[in-house]
């Protein structure tokens, strides 16, 4: 990481908001009547996740940090979520598991990757992938609707979500293996 690097810019201070709002959004996922609260902070999280982005690009404050904090920012909350939905079974534990096993092998190339100085950008594919998963989740909120006219719109959603991250992670490690041939 370059010492000259200003860790403490407006992004990165959002994303570190983004990470402090995963605790906030447990605890009131899980209390008695704030379940939509829960889904208020979420949308905050996701809003602080377009600024920082936007505001890291337009100003110029990409940091190494940045890079790192901000998509693991955006997969702890995720996968949080998807947490609870599984603790109060509106989801099933499969498709979280498949996300945690594809985001670890991510972290584990993502670092392996770094470590030679080489940085494999995100794929339309992951980003399309992350808003399907991210729309289940939000749809859950309104399961018991879904339930009603009989259609499991976040079921249908999740796994779509999910064959799309296994297919951005297929592209994700050719491309890294691409890279790694011409030794960039």
């Amino acid at each position: 990481m370059d010492k000259n690097q200003k860790i403490w810019n407006v992004p990165n201070v959002l994303t570190m908001i983004r990470m402090a709002l995963i605790p906030v959004f447990w605890v009131l996922f899980f209390k008695e009547g704030c379940r939509y609260w829960a889904l208020a902070v979420y949308v905050i999280a996701s809003l602080t996740d377009l600024a920082d982005g936007y505001i890291a690009r337009k100003y110029n404050l990409i940091t190494d940090f940045g890079k790192l904090m901000d998509p693991l920012a955006d997969k702890l909350m995720v996968i949080s979520m998807m947490l609870a939905w599984v603790i109060v079974g509106v989801l099933p534990v499969l498709p979280l598991a498949i996300l945690l096993l594809k985001e670890l092998l991510m972290v584990i190339g993502g670092a392996v990757m770094l470590k030679k100085k080489i940085v494999v950008y995100a794929e339309k594919m992951g980003k399309y992938a992350q808003l399907m998963v991210v729309l289940s989740l939000i749809a859950c909120f309104f399961h018991e609707f879904f339930a009603k006219v009989g259609v499991p719109v976040h079921l249908i959603l999740i796994w779509v979500g999910v064959a799309m991250a296994l297919m951005a992670l297929g592209f994700y490690a050719a491309r890294a293996i691409q890279r790694l041939k011409k030794g960039e």
